[in-house]
C-alpha cells in the first residue's frame, strides 16, 4: 500500500528524551535530517512513554523532553517542515499499541533481544513495559503511514516485527497500514567510543566515552585528549589493527570532508596528540553553532510550547485518520466528536 504520494516518503523516527545526543548520532543522522526535510515529509517524536520502563523523576523527565525538541530546533529542523512533538500529547499511540498487542504473539516478544538486554540490567524492574515496549514502537511507526524509518542496527529486530505486524494485519483485514522499510543514510559514519573504539559511541556508556552535542569545548578537548589509540604512533586508517586511530579520523573526515587517505598523508611524522588536537579542534567548530543556538531557543519557552503544540495537532490529524481506519475494520463502534 502505498499512503503518501509519490513525490515525498513519510519518515518516522523516535528519540529518548534523555537529555543526551552524541557526536556519534550527529554525524551518523542528525546531520542528514536537515536535509531531508526537504526530501520527506519528516515526523520525529520525543517518545516519553518509551521512557517510563525505568523510573524517571518527572521534573526531570519533563525538562528532557523540552531540551530534546529544543536541541532538534537547533540543529536546524524547520518546525513548518518537520512535525515536531511529544509522544505522550498524542494519545493515538498508545491506544493503537493496544490495538496491535491482540496481533502480537508472546512468542515474537520473548525473542527480543533488547528486552533480554534490559532485564538483565534493570532485573530488579522487569515490567510489562518493558516486554510490550516493540508493540508500542510498531504503533509509533505504523500510526502515521510511515514509509521509511532510520534505524540503527540494534533496533533492526524491532522494525522487522513491525513489519510482521502490519503485514499480518492487512492480510487479515485488507491494506490498512503501509509496511515500513528501512532507511539508511546517504551520508553518516559509524562512530565509536572513544575510551573503547571496538564499540559504537552509546549514551548509556560512562561520561568519558562519548563525545555529547552540548559537551563545553573543554570538555571536548579533555575527553579527546584522552581517547584511545595504540603504541604504534603511526597515523593510517586500519580499524581491526588500529581501531582508536581510525575511529579519531573517522571522526575528522565526517565533519571536514578530507578524504581519509589525506588525513593519513598529512600527518606523516606527526603524533597522536597532534590528530586528538585537529579532531577537538574540528568538534568545536562544528557544534559550537548548534550550541548556541539550542541556548537560544532554550531560553524562550513560550516558542518551544508553541512548536509541541504545533506538532502534536499535525501529527493528531494523521493519527485520527489511521485509527478511523484500524477502527471500522476491527468492527469497533463508530463515533463522533
Amino acid at each position: 500500500m502505498q499512503a503518501n504520494n509519490e513525490a515525498k516518503k513519510r519518515i518516522f523516527s523516535g528519540i529518548q528524551p534523555s537529555g543526551i545526543l552524541t557526536l556519534g548520532n550527529y554525524i551518523g543522522a542528525l546531520r542528514s535530517w536537515v536535509q531531508l526535510q526537504e526530501e520527506a515529509e519528516p515526523l520525529y517524536c520525543v517518545v516519553d512513554l518509551h521512557a517510563l520502563t525505568v523510573r524517571q523523576d518527572p521534573a526531570a523527565l519533563r525538562r528532557r523532553c523540552t531540551d530534546t525538541l529544543a536541541l532538534l530546533l537547533a540543529l536546524g529542523l524547520d518546525p513548518k517542515k518537520n512535525i515536531l512533538y511529544c509522544q505522550s500529547h498524542v494519545s493515538g499511540h498508545s491506544e493503537l499499541s493496544w490495538l496491535l498487542g491482540c496481533f502480537t504473539y508472546m512468542g515474537e516478544l520473548s525473542r527480543m533481544t533488547q528486552f533480554k538486554d534490559k532485564a538483565q540490567r534493570h532485573a530488579d524492574n522487569i515490567n510489562a513495559g518493558l516486554f510490550t515496549y516493540p508493540v508500542l514502537m510498531a504503533a509509533d511507526i505504523l500510526l502515521y503511514q510511515t514509509d521509511l524509518v532510520p534505524i540503527g542496527a540494534d533496533q533492526k529486530q524491532h522494525l522487522e516485527l513491525t513489519r510482521d505486524i502490519a503485514i499480518r494485519f492487512n492480510n487479515l483485514y485488507g491494506d490498512v497500514f503501509t509496511v515500513p522499510e528501512a532507511y539508511i543514510p546517504k551520508v553518516g559514519a559509524r562512530i565509536m567510543s572513544i575510551t573503547d573504539p571496538t564499540r559504537k559511541m552509546s549514551k548509556s556508556d560512562e561520561e568519558a566515552s562519548y563525545i555529547a552535542i552540548l559537551d563545553e569545548p573543554e570538555v571536548i578537548r579533555r575527553k579527546l585528549k584522552r581517547a584511545v589509540t595504540d603504541s604504534e604512533a603511526a597515523v593510517y586508517f586500519d580499524p581491526e589493527k588500529k581501531p582508536g586511530v581510525s575511529n579519531l579520523m573517522s571522526i575528522l573526515y565526517a565533519l571536514t570532508g578530507e578524504n581519509l587517505e589525506a588525513i593519513a598523508n598529512r600527518f606523516q611524522g606527526k603524533g597522536y596528540g597532534d590528530l586528538k588536537t585537529e579532531v577537538a579542534d574540528a568538534c568545536v567548530a562544528a557544534l559550537s553553532p548548534v550550541q548556541a543556538e539550542y541556548k537560544r531557543i532554550q531560553a524562550d519557552k513560550a516558542y518551544l510550547e508553541q512548536v509541541m503544540a504545533d506538532g502534536a495537532q499535525r501529527a493528531s490529524r494523521l493519527a485520527f485518520k489511521t485509527l478511523s481506519k484500524v477502527h471500522k475494520k476491527l468492527g469497533l463502534a463508530p463515533y463522533k466528536l
